[in-house]
């Protein structure tokens, strides 16, 4: 019987696929917090400028590239008092061979993630 992730283990996944980009960008991690509901998820250094991330896991039907605007903007309001920039970062997650149906537990996913958003 297949056992689906839990929301939680949907999002650390998204965390690691952010995150290994960000790396892969050069960013610096100054904090990292994984637990469902706590924003910004990484705190970062790039160019000496400080950057706030909100990692957000979607599944079918739900469209990876569209966040909660007044959220976000909220999370940016708060960012500047910082110096810091915004963005979003949503990952489509779903199982392998059919996107539409949920991830399982030890198999293959498939994953839309088309980077960063910056929250102007």
């Amino acid at each position: 019987m297949a056992v689906l992730l839990t929301e939680q283990e949907l999002h650390n996944l998204a965390m690691n696929i952010v995150g290994e980009d960000l790396t892969s960008q050069g960013y610096e991690f100054m904090a990292v917090n994984s637990k469902l509901k706590k924003d910004p998820q990484f705190v970062a250094l790039k160019d000496k400028k400080m950057h706030f991330v909100i990692v957000r896991a979607r599944t079918f039907p739900e469209d990876a590239n569209v966040y909660d605007e007044a959220f976000m903007i909220k999370m940016r309001d708060h960012a500047l008092k910082f110096e810091a920039r915004t963005f979003y970062a949503g990952v489509g997650l779903g199982r392998g061979d059919n996107y539409q149906l949920p991830v399982e537990k030890n198999q293959p996913y498939r994953e839309i993630y088309n980077g960063l958003q910056e929250i102007l």
